[in-house]
């Protein structure tokens, strides 16, 4: 009996509880699961709400989570205002819609809260439903600086700062990447490790981030020519990963040697008068000290440059750089040079006097010298080379062979390896004047200019006949004189003498005086101009004539086809076309003028056949 009481009063109360539950109905409520948004924009949280039975007034109430605690920030019925919360992170930048939607303005980082939309139905009962708000914010571009300690020393037993790299303002928590030559390097915070990251984090008070990393390695030799950068990795809005790149360091290496070289650094054949550089270097780091030799006695030079300056041919030699390196005590730091100077010797000419020889003579000059290489010697006068095998021997002299010679001796193999000397010749003989020009004047009684070039040695003395306004000049080896005079009628006549002489002699030219043919001048112009016209006159007479035998012929031929009244009668034709050919012909042939012309004129066809 009590059991069944009991199994009745369960069932009761089971029945009891489901009336209630659809008497007071349920309340759903939608909001966005994650809303993301930019440092300093608006952010949207949309919220909606189902009632599954009717309810005479809903609530809707906005709740953030700080420190697991809630507290509302705005709160609206339907049918009223909606209303915000004082005292809230919030306070002054949030509103809420009439959809419910919670408007946040200006977000800061510190908005990246749990939001929460709460429906309350009374009755029907209450419902929520959370928001997640993401705040983003760029960092600025990452700087990489050095330490400002010494050079990092290879072998050194512990780890050496590398450089630290800085990326501020940031949101959320940006990532910083290494890389050594354009490759990631691991992210190891294990101080233990040779090569590891410290990094370190600061939030500011605006909510961003500025995160730094300091790179520590034990380098190498290898890494002497490295290039260290860091790259800052940050989010934003739409799952997107971006990044930023910092400016390369290298790093100061110190390392020791383990080879030296020795250069020259001239590039071309070296001679006598240059300046000669020799270079020693080694691969370490710093430059160790240098020491110079020539055939094994001591020569100064700075660090790693020994310089000589305008050398001689006794500066060639054996050269060696010795280099000394306290880290690295067994290695052989030494190099050598053989160099070589270049020379030529002063050019020896014979007879090295200057030479005076008589008009017709011959002359010859012998040149030789002495070089380091195979050498040329040639004789030039001006640019014309006359001779390549150190001999210039000249027959027969004549005036224009006068002047300076210059013996040249050169190395092709070394550029501007020369040496040279030169010779004078002079010719002396008697003078030669050169063929005169004639004069030219206007008319009878003008003046006239008249010039006499005349070669001799010694120079020869002048004499006009007659005589004017005289002058002399000297131009090469030849004497130019000229004379201004009136071209009077004797002058013309018999023209003017050149008269020239020296102690070997004499020679003279007449000058004739002429005058000069006037041509105006625009005759040219109308000479062509009458060709032209004699020309197309002879052209339309041409025409003419042959147009008028043309008639005559055309008028020849009418009028014998026209006059049937000769013996060539119908029959005769009829005759010769049949092949009857009559030997005793007789022409008559009578003239009707008016006819003619009547024909000429109307060009009408006969009507007699």
């Amino acid at each position: 009996m009590d059991g069944i009481t009991f199994g009745r009063a369960s069932l009761l109360c089971t029945l009891l509880l489901w009336a209630f539950q659809v008497c007071s109905g349920t309340v759903d409520v939608e909001a966005a699961p994650k809303v993301e948004v930019l440092k300093g924009e608006t952010a949207k949280l949309p919220c909606k709400y189902t009632v599954s039975t009717s309810s005479s007034t809903t609530v809707v109430e906005w709740y953030i989570e700080e420190q697991e605690t809630r507290k509302r920030v705005a709160f609206r019925s339907e049918g009223d205002d909606g209303k915000t919360d004082d005292g809230t992170p919030l306070t002054g930048r949030a509103t809420i819609g009439e959809d419910f939607t919670l408007t946040i303005t200006s977000v800061q980082p510190s908005d990246e809260l749990s939001f929460f939309c709460q429906a309350n139905a009374g009755p029907a009962g209450v419902g929520e439903a959370s928001t997640s708000l993401k705040v983003f914010f760029a960092p600025e571009k990452p700087e990489l600086t050095r330490p400002s300690s010494q050079a990092i020393s290879v072998g050194a037993p512990t780890s050496s700062e590398i450089g630290t790299c800085v990326t501020k303002n940031g949101h959320p928590q940006p990532r910083i990447i290494w890389f050594k030559d354009g490759q990631p390097l691991p992210e190891i915070k294990d101080k233990r490790e040779d090569t590891h990251m410290v990094p370190s984090l600061v939030k500011e008070s605006s909510g961003l981030y500025t995160v730094k990393s300091t790179l520590f390695m034990k380098p190498t030799k290898a890494d002497k020519d490295s290039e260290f950068q860091c790259t800052v990795e940050y989010s934003m809005p739409g799952d997107q990963n971006k990044q930023k790149k910092s400016n390369t360091i290298n790093i100061n290496l110190n390392y020791p040697s383990e080879k030296a070289t020795f250069t020259l650094v001239n590039t071309d054949p070296v001679k006598e008068g240059d300046t000669v550089t020799m270079k020693c270097e080694t691969d370490g780091n710093p430059q160790p000290e240098f020491d110079f030799t020539k055939d094994d006695k001591a020569v100064s030079g700075v660090g790693g440059m020994l310089v000589l300056k305008s050398v001689k041919r006794s500066d060639a030699g054996v050269y060696k750089c010795t280099a000394t390196d306290f880290d690295n005590l067994d290695a052989d730091l030494s190099g050598t040079i053989s160099l070589v100077v270049n020379y030529i010797d002063s050019v020896s000419v014979i007879p090295v006097e200057p030479q005076v020889v008589m008009l017709g003579d011959k002359v010859e000059w012998q040149c030789k010298t002495k070089a380091s290489a195979v050498h040329t010697v040639q004789w030039k006068k001006g640019s014309e080379v006359l001779s390549q095998d150190g001999t210039l021997s000249i027959q027969d002299v004549s005036y224009d062979k006068a002047g300076e010679y210059m013996c040249v001796g050169a190395v092709p193999s070394v550029p501007g390896l020369t040496a040279q000397a030169s010779v004078s010749l002079t010719v002396k003989g008697k003078p030669m004047i050169e063929t005169p020009v004639a004069g030219e004047v206007g008319k009878e009684g003008d003046s006239v200019t008249l010039k006499c070039s005349a070669y001799g040695s010694p120079a020869p003395q002048v004499i006009w006949k007659p005589s004017g306004k005289e002058s002399i000049s000297l131009e090469a080896n030849k004497v130019v004189a000229t004379v201004t005079l009136q071209a009077t009628a004797e002058v013309m006549k018999d023209g003017v003498i050149c008269e020239v002489s020296n102690e070997h002699g004499t020679d003279s030219k007449t000058f004739s005086v002429a005058i000069k043919r006037a041509i105006p001048a625009n005759e040219n112009s109308a000479d062509r101009a009458d060709k032209q016209q004699g020309g197309s006159s002879g052209v339309v007479i041409a025409v003419v004539v042959c147009v008028l035998l043309l008639l005559l012929l055309v008028a020849a031929i009418y009028f014998l086809n026209k006059k049937s009244k000769l013996p060539c009668s119908k029959k005769d034709k009829k005759e010769v076309a049949t092949g009857e050919v009559n030997n005793d012909i007789v022409v008559e042939m009578k003239t009707d003028k008016a006819n003619e012309e009547a024909g000429l004129l109307n060009k009408r066809p006969s009507t007699e056949q």
